[in-house]
């Protein structure tokens, strides 16, 4: 059963190493995703899930102790998803490492983590399937879901100006903050695909999850720098 979530935003810009000069335009992000993840280490689950977007070679099940890196961003650093010893061959995909650094720099020890890699294509009805299994998988179940709003926010967005964009993301951010499954799961899909909304599918696995759990929302961030919708939410 679903416990607990918290949404966090899945920039590698989150990270101040790979950030360098811009690392303080964003602090006030951070420091709302330490609060999110605050939430779920209360919450006492037995399970930790992060689920975030991820291309062919990230997708699936990575273990505690997975391995990731921002070497691809040119950065020298390393992360592992969980406390331990390193474990698996794969690498994290990027949303996952963002999560795995969010763990570290939160000293995350609460409860055993895995990762769950999630391909931005999958249906949305698949999707809530994932998150019912998952939910079912243990007694006390949290989430920690990774994945941006549009990128289409402004001219200088890395997808342009879109007009719906304003709209789609406003209607995602109230429903985040509203622990609202439902609105979560009826997200538009191929809308969400055309404003390059990185977080479509991990949160409508949330939405799966979370539906019947009976929790409530906060919203803690919710901003579009650099043009892409950005949002921090905790359910409790």
């Amino acid at each position: 059963m679903l416990v607990a979530a918290a949404v966090c935003p899945c920039p590698p810009l989150l990270v101040p190493e790979v950030a360098a000069g811009a690392a303080p335009e964003l602090a006030e992000l951070r420091d709302a995703c330490v609060d999110a993840i605050a939430v779920l280490a209360a919450a006492r689950p037995e399970r930790l899930v992060v689920v975030g977007p991820a291309e062919q070679a990230g997708r699936g099940s990575h273990p505690q102790g997975a391995p990731g890196s921002f070497r691809g961003f040119g950065v020298d650093l390393d992360v592992r998803l969980g406390p331990g010893e390193a474990a698996g061959e794969r690498e994290l995909p990027p949303s996952l490492a963002v999560g795995a650094w969010l763990l570290e720099r939160t000293g995350w020890a609460a409860a055993p983590v895995e990762g769950l890699g999630v391909g931005e294509p999958l249906a949305g009805d698949r999707c809530r399937d994932v998150g019912r299994e998952t939910a079912a998988s243990a007694e006390r179940v949290a989430l920690l879901v990774m994945g941006d709003g549009s990128a289409c926010r402004t001219l200088k967005a890395p997808g342009y100006l879109d007009e719906r964009a304003q709209g789609f993301d406003a209607e995602a951010a109230r429903a985040l903050g509203a622990a609202d499954a439902d609105a979560l799961a009826a997200l538009d899909e191929e809308l969400a695909y055309e404003l390059k909304v990185s977080g479509r599918a991990p949160w409508q696995v949330l939405a799966g999850a979370g539906a019947g759990a009976g929790l409530s929302g906060a919203l803690l961030y919710d901003d579009a720098p650099y043009g892409v919708g950005y949002y921090v939410a905790a359910w409790s």
